[in-house]
């Protein structure tokens, strides 16, 4: 496809980037702990960590990774951590032994946990002793021979963390019973590895960095091998689309979303790292008043979210009375950001959202709006530097303009392959195009409009949720005959997940599969409505057609056509 969208880039735009200019993501790392060495590089919870600090504190977890552990390069690493400062001195640890990084969610459930593990064969991993207890489940069928736990307080001030510490363990009971003998405590491997060598391995750009786990459609979790060259590549496209309107070493980025999505992990964490920045980790973002309260405290120049953070912030009365006047760069993805939310952004804030698209298999940027946009268009931008995009029609052929097409992208940004998933790999990597999944059309500008999805994967804020993945945990109750898992329309969550099932017994209640459902699903995968019915529509060879019950009429009479926005494919 010709590329039509550079006449669109903004002045200093390049069509190219260097996709080595850093011989890996620890050269991109070192060089900026060492040009912003005594600036702030993340803060959380009133305590702030400099990019000296931070150096120093990876390089020792890296020693003990080195030197107290039969380890090698290559090795995986798990890291189950929500945003404390303790998740980038364990992550850049990893990054400098030479290992392999395993994104894990800290809500997930003992199944879930259990696949992670066992699949990317990590044998150590880095957690929360809130989620203890899920671990201790799970850790017998694993292949893990070392457990790091860490408390939230833990890199606070002394007097600090412990207050904290008491809090979380005895005043809320956040930290259920577990029993995990062997663990040695974070604070412990720091100590220790200050006292050990740390030896520089020979890290090159095509040496996987991360396995960062996303399900696609089939609702079977796969290790998204994104190579030290693939992240890097993606924050310099980053870079090259914004560098403009970024200063280097002044910028100060809330990081409400997660570090383990793939979405913060690559702008909050490593590209604002790139550029000297500031970022404001927020541990807890579901808890609205809290953050805004945190917000009030620092003048935040950047901020990065999801269409139902941006909603709930501009449902918060404290919210709207901040002072905003710092505030001048407002990135949105992982899900669509509906128009309605992104107007009353603009008038509350004074900022328009910039609107972009990804996907875990490409690190995950591949398409950004220009900076010198002046409103919301509804757009997913432009394809960002040294990226080639194709849509491919439903004869097989490359789209007309304004021809709805299958998306496929190719350029560094895009992964190695999945982990032990060859034939999954050949399905979605086609000579060197990834093959998206998710339909498009594209302006006689370049610029991109998301319609539909080829499959049937729900997004819920932003995380991806697999049907099949649903329905096989539903299958497992005694009482169900059959069930078909869809998305639906949410003004909370931009989708929900409608559950259709057809009972083996009459007695099976509502409430009955959402306990079960409750057991084996992170929460935001559960079920939030269920309709029981006699049968389900199925093609001629018997599979459940999901679209029909997505799309057909529902009880009360009205239909449900889906969204109406452009949707993302991140996936965590």
């Amino acid at each position: 496809m010709e590329k039509i969208w550079l006449n669109d880039y903004p002045a200093g735009v390049p069509a190219e980037i260097d996709p080595n200019r850093y011989s890996s993501l620890v050269d991109m790392f070192e060089q900026a702990v060492s040009r912003y060495a005594d600036k702030p590089a993340f803060i959380n919870m009133g305590q702030t960590m400099t990019f000296r600090e931070l150096e120093q504190q990876s390089r020792n977890f890296a020693a003990w990774l080195q030197n107290s552990l039969d380890l090698k390069k290559g090795d995986r690493v798990a890291l189950m951590i929500p945003n404390l400062l303790q998740y980038p001195v364990a992550l850049f640890g990893i990054l400098r032994a030479g290992m392999v990084a395993v994104n894990i969610n800290p809500l997930y459930t003992p199944r879930e946990l259990e696949h992670q593990l066992k699949d990317s064969g990590a044998l150590v991993i880095i957690i929360l002793s809130n989620c203890a207890h899920t671990l201790e489940k799970v850790i017998a069928r694993t292949a893990l021979r070392h457990v790091v736990l860490t408390q939230i307080g833990d890199q606070l001030s002394r007097i600090k963390g412990a207050v904290v510490n008491f809090v979380v363990n005895h005043v809320r009971r956040l930290v259920p019973a577990y029993h995990l003998p062997d663990a040695i405590s974070f604070c412990s491997v720091l100590q220790k590895g200050a006292q050990l060598p740390f030896i520089k391995p020979d890290i090159a750009n095509d040496d996987v960095a991360f396995f960062q786990y996303t399900g696609g459609t089939t609702g079977i979790a796969k290790g998204a091998m994104l190579t030290h060259c693939n992240m890097q590549a993606n924050v310099a496209q980053a870079k090259a689309a914004y560098a403009a309107v970024l200063r280097d070493g002044r910028e100060l980025v809330v990081t409400a979303l997660p570090l383990y999505h793939i979405f913060a992990l690559t702008v909050n964490c490593l590209f604002f790292l790139e550029l000297g920045g500031t970022s404001l980790l927020i541990t807890n973002p579901r808890d609205i008043p809290a953050m805004v309260k945190e917000l009030s405290h620092y003048p935040f120049t950047v901020i990065s979210g999801v269409n139902t953070l941006y909603n709930a912030l501009l449902n918060n009365k404290n919210f709207i009375r901040l002072d905003f006047s710092a505030l001048h760069f407002c990135i949105g993805g992982g899900m669509p950001v509906l128009k309605a939310v992104a107007d009353r952004w603009e008038q509350v804030t004074g900022r328009h959202l910039l609107e972009g698209y990804g996907l875990t298999e490409c690190s995950p940027l591949v398409t950004a709006n220009p900076y010198n946009l002046k409103h919301y268009t509804g757009s997913i931008g432009l394809p960002v530097p040294s990226t080639d995009i194709r849509l491919i029609n439903e004869l097989g052929l490359d789209a007309a303009v304004s021809e709805k097409g299958e998306l496929w992208v190719r350029g560094p940004q895009v992964m190695k392959g999945y982990w032990q998933q060859p034939e999954a790999t050949k399905e979605v990597l086609r000579q060197g195009w990834l093959a998206t999944g998710d339909i498009a059309t594209m302006d006689d500008r370049g610029f991109l409009y998301l319609v539909d999805r080829k499959k049937d994967m729900i997004l819920v804020s932003g995380f991806n949720v697999y049907p099949n993945e649903i329905e096989e945990v539903v299958a497992q109750h005694a009482k169900v005959l059959e069930s078909a898992a869809v998305g639906v329309l949410s003004g909370s969550s931009g989708e929900t997940v409608k559950l259709f099932v057809v009972k083996k017994e009459h007695s099976l209640t509502k409430n009955e599969l959402l306990t079960h459902c409750h057991r084996y699903l992170t929460g935001y995968k559960v079920p939030r409505i269920i309709e029981f019915r006699d049968e389900l529509p199925k093609s001629n060879i018997g599979k459940i057609l999901r679209r029909e019950l997505r799309d057909g009429p529902r009880n009360d009479g009205s239909r449900n056509d889906g969204p109406q926005t452009s949707t993302h494919s991140n996936a965590a």
